[in-house]
């Protein structure tokens, strides 16, 4: 479980390839409260740094979308999550190709450049709580993607996946629904099942959420287009 989780303080680590921007982003999150732990103009060094960390890991890293080294988005994020890091793209608004490529590869959400320093760190809180950052440019990225395939629910696996990404437990679904816990956990195998098969693997609780949302299972954007559950 994450510092963050505990009620503790989250630790931040930062790559981009920018030092102005780095900079920028460590005062901002230290004055927020947040330890960070590392800021690094590339993965490679970032990962070199929280391997000497005890732990290995920290709660959030931001990571900047294009790196100058040449490196694929894809890797990063899924290098970084390697660690048990939670990712959270900071991006230019205009590469939704490459913002899809992140989310799929399992960012927790994007934050554009643009954005005021206050929505960066909000968003930095959302998922430094576990919690996916549902937005604009998730739903921009989604939209745009024409070969976005969804996974093809039955009913009873639609309420399943509705109830449990809600928050509720798996045995709370159960009973909602007037099944057994083992019926629930096998429509609950069998919608991540699907889920693999289209190419989009949810393995955890914040997974199925976005992919509830994706799905429109969920609604995805509240009055401010900030996160879903808040």
């Amino acid at each position: 479980m994450s510092d963050a989780a505990q009620g503790g303080q989250a630790t931040v680590a930062i790559v981009d390839d920018h030092e102005a921007v780095r900079l920028g982003l460590r005062a901002a999150c230290r004055d927020a409260g947040y330890d960070v732990v590392a800021e690094t103009a590339d993965v490679p060094t970032l990962l070199a740094a929280l391997a000497a960390r005890d732990g290995g890991r920290c709660d959030v890293v931001v990571l900047d979308l294009s790196l100058g080294d040449g490196s694929s988005v894809t890797d990063n994020v899924r290098s970084v999550l390697a660690t048990g890091s939670a990712v959270l793209v900071h991006s230019i608004a205009d590469r939704v190709a490459a913002v899809r490529q992140a989310l799929a590869a399992g960012a927790a959400g994007v934050i554009p450049k643009a954005s005021p320093m206050a929505s960066v760190i909000a968003a930095i809180a959302t998922v430094a709580r576990g919690e996916a950052l549902t937005n604009v440019e998730w739903a921009s990225a989604i939209e745009a993607d024409r070969d976005f395939a969804k996974a093809q629910l039955g009913r009873r696996e639609h309420d399943v996946l509705h109830l449990y990404a809600s928050g509720l437990p798996l045995k709370l679904v159960a009973t909602q629904l007037g099944i057994a816990h083992s019926t629930a956990r096998e429509y609950l195998d069998r919608i991540r099942a699907k889920y693999v098969e289209v190419g989009r693997p949810a393995p955890t609780k914040v997974d199925l959420l976005r992919r509830a949302v994706e799905d429109g299972i969920l609604p995805g954007l509240d009055g401010d287009g900030g996160d879903a559950r808040r």
